[in-house]
């Protein structure tokens, strides 16, 4: 008989769940799908004390350069004022709630609402509205009207390597301690030298935002789902890899190896498993070709931070991928793809040619997005069903040496449902 978890919600309308399972391998399937489930997660995690990703700073070089993103549900702009610091603010309008910044980016001295035109500085500040003393001794704001109280929300903001988080909460814990060592030494590997904005994509999926997260945790998927990338050798279980997270295993990053295994064992335990007996043949073989640009090796790099960034190194494609939230059936993936200010052409051309590979037709991801969906629809009607996760054992969450496992993904549900307020009592971490 299949494990079951009961739907219902508290006195308040916070979301009383069952789980069948302490270790979280068994996740309820009305999570990803319930409307108070997902107005929670927008105060306790979108709007908690957390580091959420907004861009780059190599988006915003010089002063007056500004962009506009989600956080959760929430607009922002994050700007460079004249003095080189970097703000991010709700991109609200304090008087009617208009958005301020209509467009993806530009450079500006203050930020005007079409609206009514009240005008704000790049920190967010009020610096002005038309006829605040009203016209010819009529209307106007009242005398106690204090311009300092309304200006656009500001957000607390840290940088690492260049890479700019924001939070609502100026209780968040310091941004190295959040991110822990396992991230802060990748990201000092990929941004730890100047880089260059080479291009976007972005896509909406249909499903709960929740399924890719896991899915960039999910280290197996890939050379079963991604014909492309096990055929010509991306990545494959058979390859030399593994598996790190923080302590609080919040965080993911999942890696391997190129040319470290054997194509004729691979071809020989994936056609026994009835995985794949693969006839792609590649009319341009640059698309794979991996020019070894870190010292240790790793040609493959999928690093996962929760609550809304995902950084991938495919082969010498780089990007970051940021989720942004669209309800609970549905969310936009944010791809900024970038290489190094010292690459030569060559270098940047082979980049570009490579971001073929991941967005939204992407040849190594775009089955990640179908994955999603499907497994949205399917689990719509039901109440009281679960997934099973345990590949990779169940009980403790650990780090792995390998990639055949769902651990990361038990990792994720663990800091997820401590952050919402209805982890077990007796919950595995």
């Amino acid at each position: 008989m299949p494990e079951h978890a009961t739907v219902g919600h508290n006195r308040q309308g916070v979301p009383a769940v069952h789980w069948p399972r302490n270790d979280y391998s068994r996740i309820p399937y009305w999570l990803y799908r319930d409307r108070a489930v997902y107005e929670l997660e927008q105060q306790r995690i979108f709007k908690g004390p957390l580091w959420l990703y907004v861009g780059l700073e190599a988006e915003i070089p010089k002063p007056g350069d500004f962009r506009t993103a989600w956080l959760g549900d929430t607009p922002v702009i994050f700007d460079r004022d004249a003095q080189g610091k970097v703000h991010v603010v709700v991109n609200r309008c304090a008087h009617r709630g208009a958005l301020v910044r209509r467009e993806v980016r530009g450079n500006a001295a203050e930020h005007i609402c079409i609206y009514h035109r009240w005008c704000y500085g790049l920190d967010g500040g009020l610096l002005g509205l038309p006829f605040r003393r009203g016209l010819k001794g009529q209307g106007g704001m009242p005398p106690e009207f204090d311009m300092a109280q309304h200006g656009l929300e500001r957000l607390a903001v840290a940088t690492y390597q260049g890479v700019i988080f924001a939070s609502f909460r100026e209780d968040a814990e310091p941004l190295e301690t959040y991110l822990g060592g396992v991230i802060t030494r990748h990201l000092d590997r990929l941004f730890g030298k100047p880089i260059r904005v080479l291009g976007y994509h972005r896509q909406v999926i249909d499903g709960n935002w929740k399924l890719y997260l896991e899915n960039t945790r999910d280290t197996y998927h890939g050379s079963l789902l991604h014909d492309f990338q096990s055929t010509f050798g991306l990545s494959r279980a058979t390859q030399t890899g593994g598996v790190s997270m923080d302590e609080r295993h919040r965080h993911n990053l999942t890696w391997a190896k190129v040319g470290t295994d054997d194509d004729a064992e691979f071809g020989k335990i994936y056609k026994e498993n009835k995985v794949h007996d693969s006839s792609l043949r590649l009319l341009d073989p640059g698309m794979v070709q991996f020019r070894r640009e870190f010292p240790e090796g790793i040609s493959l790099a999928i690093c996962s931070i929760f609550p809304n960034l995902t950084v991938h190194q495919i082969s010498n494609s780089l990007a970051t991928r940021q989720v942004r939230t669209r309800g609970p059936g549905r969310f936009e993936i944010f791809w900024t793809y970038f290489g190094y200010e010292a690459d030569d052409e060559d270098m940047r051309q082979h980049r570009l040619l490579q971001s073929n590979l991941a967005g939204p037709a992407g040849l190594v991801s775009m089955e990640d997005g179908e994955a999603i969906e499907i497994t949205h629809r399917a689990v719509m009607a039901e109440a009281d069903a679960c997934s099973v996760i345990e590949m990779g054992g169940n009980g403790p969450i650990a780090s792995l040496m390998h990639r055949i496992t769902d651990v990361p993904v038990r990792g994720f549900w663990s800091y997820y449902a401590e952050l919402m307020g209805f982890a077990p009592e007796d919950a595995i971490r």
